[in-house]
């Protein structure tokens, strides 16, 4: 059964067919399918175009088809059909005869196809949220238990000032906070109704679009047909937002992937998240973060094709469109897994404080808390750089960290060293409570960011509707 066989003889290349199907991914969209069929029919009776006995059946047949597939986990399996939406009209003529003619009048798949994308952008959205929230719970768990935990803070990967393990846990609550964000946009953005649209100028029937839009769901309707049918921007915004979570997934696990490694030790996966060797009995490797890292570049290239198979194409509808449906299932189950796995990763993550702050020791982490010292003193700060500045090569030539270093070494090159300057070259927690302002890393100020984050979390969850 083809939707379209009328102008054509003669039996196509089974090879055409095997390489043009869309069967195989589109089954994903046999409830949207259904549901859209639903409204549609119901609108086509409205405006009188069918007869309510035919809606009637029509809407039974319909039901029914639902009905199998979810009991039936399994219904697609030894189907054969072009798409879902072949399969949909061929059971359907099964079960009501020929009146399962009637279902496409004055539709086209063209709209039939765009209103379930929708549909599916706006739920795939939704559990992402809940997925981020999930994680988001859990970032602000392991933030709450070690808000006294003070750790290495880096830039280009070299020791730079003590940071709270906390204040850096937030700082990912922040990247993931914005990705609920860029979902929340992206489902204001696809929430208009394409149906109507026909395969690309209108239907010619009289149906209430905006009738069929709040039955389906949709806060408006699309406002031009051509764009209707042939636009992806929906799944190509969403692809966006999930290839960038991703490269936040990414950062987060190569940090986890160095820091649990035993040059630095400062956090252990637990065993349920990391895999062994084959050959070393020794090994703990962090495979769950190094699986998300690279799940993270197949998706950036994915967005990517997205984006070259949408560059040349003329208005209105063309077929390469139909390579949305890899890109957009990919995107969205490689995301899903890679939130789900994250949060788990990071609730039973194992911190190592004592190694931490031995290790705040290690790169003259202090150095900038000296001059600023002496900035207090009067010493202009280009002045207390360059001195503290020869200080650390004096140190660090002669292997020593600020913890060894006589008063006698130190006048030498900070004229102004006493006690008081000793005692800020070894105090990592000084050195982050003196961080007090709005966004900093001292205890009071990650209590507040802690604080809003509880906020943030429990107002999330508050407005997701619950999954399923």
């Amino acid at each position: 059964m083809k939707l379209w066989g009328g102008r054509f003889r003669g039996r196509r290349d089974p090879q055409f067919e095997n390489f043009s199907e869309s069967f195989s991914l589109d089954q994903r969209f046999v409830l949207y399918d259904l549901r859209v069929n639903f409204a549609y029919v119901n609108a086509l009776g409205k405006a009188r175009v069918l007869k309510p006995p035919e809606v009637r059946r029509l809407a039974a047949g319909l039901e029914a088809l639902c009905r199998k597939v979810q009991r039936n986990p399994r219904w697609a399996r030894g189907q054969a059909a072009e798409d879902v939406h072949t399969w949909v009209e061929r059971e359907l003529e099964r079960r009501v005869g020929d009146v399962a003619r009637k279902l496409r009048t004055g539709r086209s798949r063209n709209d039939l196809v765009a209103t379930e994308t929708r549909l599916y952008v706006k739920d795939a959205t939704l559990e992402l949220e809940r997925a981020l929230a999930e994680l988001l719970a859990a970032l602000l768990g392991q933030a709450r238990r070690h808000l006294q935990v003070v750790l290495p803070g880096y830039t280009h990967l070299q020791p730079a000032q003590p940071i709270l393990f906390s204040h850096y846990l937030l700082a990912y609550f922040e990247m993931f906070d914005r990705d609920v964000g860029r979902l929340k946009d992206c489902c204001a953005r696809a929430d208009e109704l394409p149906m109507g649209a026909g395969a690309l100028a209108g239907t010619a029937f009289p149906v209430n679009r905006e009738r069929l839009a709040r039955e389906l769901g949709f806060a408006r309707v699309a406002r031009n047909s051509l764009d209707a049918t042939s636009e992806r921007d929906a799944v190509t915004e969403l692809l966006f937002a999930c290839a960038l979570c991703m490269v936040h997934l990414s950062r987060w696990a190569e940090d986890l992937i160095i820091y649990s490694s035993p040059g630095f030790g400062y956090v252990e996966l637990a065993d349920a998240y990391s895999t062994g060797s084959s050959l070393m009995p020794q090994k703990k490797n962090p495979d769950s973060l190094e699986l998300i890292r690279g799940r993270a570049g197949t998706l950036l290239g994915k967005l990517t094709g997205m984006l070259a198979v949408m560059k040349g194409l003329p208005l209105a509808y063309n077929r390469d469109l139909q390579e949305d449906k890899d890109a957009l299932f990919a995107g969205v189950d490689a995301t899903l897994g890679a939130l789900t796995m994250a949060a788990r990763v990071t609730a039973t993550l194992r911190l190592h404080p004592k190694r931490m702050k031995a290790m705040t020791q290690q790169g003259f982490l202090m150095a900038t808390d000296l001059a600023d010292e002496l900035v207090r003193r009067g010493v202009p700060f280009a002045e207390a750089h360059e001195q503290v500045g020869k200080l650390v090569r004096h140190c660090a030539a002669e292997g020593k960290t600020f913890q060894g270093l006589s008063a006698g070494e130190a006048t030498k090159f900070v004229p102004a060293w006493d006690a008081k300057l000793q005692a800020v070259a070894v105090s990592p927690e000084r050195s982050v409570a003196r961080r007090d302002v709005i966004g900093g890393t001292a205890p009071r100020q990650v209590a507040r960011q802690i604080a809003r984050a509880e906020r943030t979390v429990a107002e999330l969850r508050r407005k997701l509707p619950r999954a399923g």
